[in-house]
């Protein structure tokens, strides 16, 4: 008999057994290794004084931000690269150049140019989501059987109709990935931002917390981070998913 929830419930209630009971056992001292209470009743403050709700929003809104342009840049790219032999040979030593240099690496010039503001963050976030995102398209549409497209000619399908009905439905599942990678890069690019030169948001929460060796500020950053991912994931992306590539019959049950 299946019981509700516990596919998803279970890998965390293991997790938080392990964790109560090396707090319990003083295997770490608890001025590194804070025990479940302490770390809820520190998340409860956080909340009752306003802390946490505000870090939270500043992240997300940063995110919605950063993650909108790159989205903006990275899919017409992604297609434009794919589908066009001449951009790809020029584009692409470009891509596998700049995609070497990590998305930190950028924030000393940024700072330089735009000091500890939102558009050195959100900068880094476009960085992080657009190269994640044109590879997995150029991916996507390399996959796409040259079968099919010669059938969609044979019937008189014009290019225009190529693209359409055959190049950007057979390339969702690289899309798709694209997005689910990237967004996951530029989440953790954002809260790296934030700790080096935030003023606010969970990553500059959580370097407050080492700075104030308080060790359940930071497992508080941690869980919210992890909590807030898994619901983007299961709430905005996994139905994307479903509503695209699943109903297209591309792929049966992706990740699932």
């Amino acid at each position: 008999m299946k019981v509700p929830g516990i596919r998803v419930w279970g890998p965390f209630a293991v997790v938080f057994a392990a964790w109560w009971l090396l707090s319990a056992l003083h295997v770490f001292p608890p001025a590194f290794f804070a025990s479940p209470g302490t770390v809820l009743a520190e998340g409860w403050r956080m909340i009752e004084r306003g802390i946490l709700p505000v870090y939270v929003s500043d992240s997300l809104v940063r995110l919605a931000v950063g993650a909108a342009w790159g989205l903006g840049i990275g899919i017409p790219l992604g297609y434009l690269i794919g589908m066009n032999r001449w951009v790809r040979k020029f584009s692409w030593p470009l891509l596998s150049f700049f995609q070497a240099i990590g998305d930190i690496a950028w924030l000393p010039i940024l700072i330089i140019w735009f000091g500890f503001s939102l558009t050195s963050v959100t900068i880094v976030i476009v960085y992080t989501v657009v190269f994640p995102l044109i590879i997995s398209i150029v991916a996507g549409i390399d996959a796409i059987p040259q079968n099919l497209r010669r059938a969609s000619r044979s019937l008189g399908a014009g290019r225009a109709s190529e693209v359409a009905y055959v190049v950007v439905p057979a390339a969702m599942p690289g899309l798709v990935s694209g997005i689910r990678t990237g967004l996951g890069y530029g989440w953790r690019a954002l809260i790296a931002a934030e700790i080096i030169i935030g003023t606010s948001g969970l990553g500059f929460m959580m370097f407050d917390g080492r700075r104030q060796g308080d060790i359940s500020q930071v497992f508080v950053g941690m869980i919210v981070l992890g909590a807030l991912w898994y619901m983007t994931d299961a709430l905005i992306l996994a139905p994307l998913e479903k509503a695209t590539v699943e109903r297209w019959g591309m792929v049966e049950k992706v990740g699932r």
